[in-house]
């Protein structure tokens, strides 16, 4: 991506889905920064790993979707896959790199319906999400900042 945009400029950008680099086994706070503004939308969606079938198939496993007991990786409903500190630090550093758009939902999570899975997500998103823009370092003296 970035070097893609380094070609061609800002005309381009990222849909970032922690998701496929969780289950690659990068950190998507580090990736979030290191992209910074290159980020144009976010979808909200996440993974587990399979330790057993990593060790047994690798990370790169491409079994299909149904086989789901033997893959070593797949997709979650938000909060199913990493818990709230995870999502919390993805939430502050996207902040950090200046992104201020939409969040989108992304289901792909076999274990539960489209309702449930959407249902889910909204809630735990909710307690993950900041919500109100700050007015800059209000709790700091103005020598400090």
């Amino acid at each position: 991506m970035l070097k893609l945009r380094n070609e061609i400029g800002d005309v381009i950008g990222c849909n970032f889905d922690p998701s496929n680099v969780m289950w690659q086994g990068v950190d998507p706070s580090v990736a979030i920064r290191e992209l910074g503004d290159a980020i144009y939308h976010f979808h909200a969606k996440d993974c587990t790993e399979d330790e057993m079938n990593i060790a047994k198939n690798g990370r790169l496993d491409a079994k299909l979707y149904s086989q789901d007991i033997d893959r070593s990786w797949r997709f979650r409903t938000a909060g199913y896959g990493h818990d709230t500190l995870v999502w919390k630090d993805m939430i502050s550093n996207l902040i950090m790199v200046g992104y201020d758009d939409v969040i989108s939902i992304e289901h792909e999570d076999a274990m539960m319906t489209a309702k449930e899975g959407f249902e889910k997500a909204a809630e735990f998103l909710k307690s993950v999400i900041i919500f109100e823009k700050t007015e800059g370092l209000w709790w700091a003296n103005k020598e400090d900042v």
